[in-house]
């Protein structure tokens, strides 16, 4: 993307660590064996001649974001990188988000070709790993990851672990969000919307009262992703969901006592007024099975604002997705948790035939800085060109008819080596780790949940949760009515079992993390 993704606690030894790579970053074993056999060096190549490295395609799947209509093109400018570097081509698999799950758990199942994939705490990276299609990483990570450890301490590691191994590799990027709405400027001025009068989720009734009444074609608000919810969105501002949100501390603290999120008034207040802004005909009917996204809403007159954790640059990033300026309103602080670390991160699957040689790969993309732009930008005088110490579309060539801008610098590596967008400060990488220094650090940061114990409940409460939270969370389901129902179900399969194991591990993580 054109910006970066959305002191740490005395009581978290060691996690101080954090902090200094984050202004470090300002500034600038499982599988089939191949034949690579020795250490990378610090430019990501093998010490080992490329030609004792057997010819190997990569197969990469990731989110599909944005324009790549010239993705092929990119792709082999990229293999001829790849290869000089680690003899490997990359085949890229973009995928769109709203089948993003469900396309790579098939492909994890059926034993496709898949190296490389992009794993989401938040779309079952903890069952994937759980299930064995990911390939655990600390050895891998040793022996060819050298560059991934300079910027991913183990201390940052600690937050991507399942069931106590490491499978997922996150991202350098915005380890904090902060949380609101992003809204269309052009509306903003035109109905004279006094942003600095939006304190909480509150005050935002009388905004879409007003687009309501003057654009009746325009939902007033809509969710961050197709096929999610507005709680979904902002619920991490309010606590720690400690990889998942079975059990949460509330306000990233609670003196570490675990809770049931869903019995709390916050969560019910919250289900209130998302059930007044559906009532009220703020939302669209059709919101509970929309897959659009809400960037492709906005882009097509359809909708005003969505829910967004957001980060610096935020709005460029977006204004470019969605073709108009747009404006945020962010109410609630940036705040870092382990589900913010690891909400995106790279994983092998289990069925890739030279793990190896995509840990190799994984290195590239935390230390080759041609790499990451020409995955991020496309190609040099075509897609972009260098604009001083930015860069920018060049001439004829704008977010309408670009022909490879992706706008998924998040997902690779280290996106603080990739280049500036032009309508963004030259400070946007200092900026950006300056805010995940300045957040407000979870009290179990470093903390990661490891589901085996209570696999079965999970899974059926998983279950209660498909039946209720999406209608509940997007105001289709009534609260009052279904609430009840749907914590009493969730309690039923077993949700007081999960809460009661993850409060003993999380305890006795506190015990060596004072």
């Amino acid at each position: 993307m054109r910006r970066n993704m959305k002191g740490i606690q005395s009581v978290l030894a060691g996690m101080t660590a954090i902090t200094l790579l984050l202004t470090a970053c300002g500034g600038g074993n499982g599988g089939s064996s191949s034949s690579a056999t020795t250490s990378p060096s610090a430019s990501g190549e093998t010490g080992k001649a490329k030609s004792d490295l057997k010819p190997y395609e990569l197969t990469v799947a990731y989110y599909k974001i944005g324009q790549n209509k010239d993705l092929q093109e990119v792709q082999d400018a990229i293999n001829k990188l790849t290869k000089e570097k680690i003899n490997a081509t990359v085949k890229f698999v973009p995928i769109d988000p709203a089948a993003y799950q469900q396309q790579v758990n098939l492909m994890l199942a059926s034993n496709e070709n898949l190296d490389l994939l992009v794993t989401l705490t938040a779309l079952g990276y903890g069952t994937q790993a759980a299930k064995g299609q990911l390939v655990p990483l600390e050895d891998l990570l040793k022996k060819y990851g050298q560059d991934i450890a300079k910027v991913v301490t183990p201390e940052i590691q600690k937050a991507t672990m399942a069931s106590g191994k490491l499978y997922g590799i996150p991202s350098v990027r915005d380890w904090a969000s902060d949380y609101g709405i992003l809204m269309r400027k052009d509306i903003v001025d035109k109905y004279k919307i006094d942003l600095s009068k939006i304190k909480t989720f509150d005050d935002l009734d009388a905004v879409f009262k007003v687009v309501k009444d003057n654009e009746p074609n325009m939902a007033a608000i809509v969710p961050e992703g197709g096929g999610t919810s507005f709680i979904t969105s902002i619920a991490p501002g309010y606590m720690d969901p400690l990889n998942d949100d079975n059990g949460v501390l509330p306000d990233h603290d609670n003196n570490l006592k675990v809770v049931n999120w869903f019995e709390t008034k916050q969560y019910s207040d919250l289900l209130k007024m998302v059930r007044r802004w559906y009532s009220d005909g703020y939302i669209p009917k059709d919101i509970a099975t929309n897959k659009i996204r809400p960037e492709d809403l906005v882009k097509a007159g359809k909708a005003f604002s969505f829910t967004v954790h957001m980060k610096p640059g935020f709005e460029t990033k977006e204004a470019i997705l969605t073709g108009t300026s747009m404006v945020a309103a962010r109410i609630i602080p940036p705040v870092t948790s382990t589900s913010s670390i690891a909400n995106v991160m790279f994983s092998i699957a289990k069925n890739s035939k030279d793990p190896e040689r995509a840990m190799m790969f994984l290195n590239l993309l935390y230390s080759d800085k041609d790499l990451i732009n020409l995955i991020d930008f496309g190609i040099e005088g075509k897609h972009y060109v260098k604009k001083g110490e930015l860069i920018g579309f060049p001439n004829g060539v704008d977010t309408q008819n670009a022909t490879y801008s992706p706008n998924h610098g998040w997902e690779w590596g280290n996106q603080f080596l990739s280049y500036i967008w032009e309508t963004d400060p030259v400070s946007l990488w200092k900026d950006q780790a300056d805010f995940n220094k300045s957040s407000k650090k979870s009290k179990a940061l470093g903390f990661s949940f490891s589901v085996d114990p209570v696999k079965t409940e999970v899974a059926a409460v998983q279950s209660v949760k498909d039946q209720f939270k999406i209608g509940l969370e997007t105001g289709t389901l009534d609260p009052d009515k279904n609430l009840p129902e749907f914590i009493s179900k969730m309690k039923a399969s077993g949700m007081d079992k999960i809460i009661a194991e993850k409060q003993k591990q999380l305890d006795e993580w506190a015990k060596t993390n004072k």
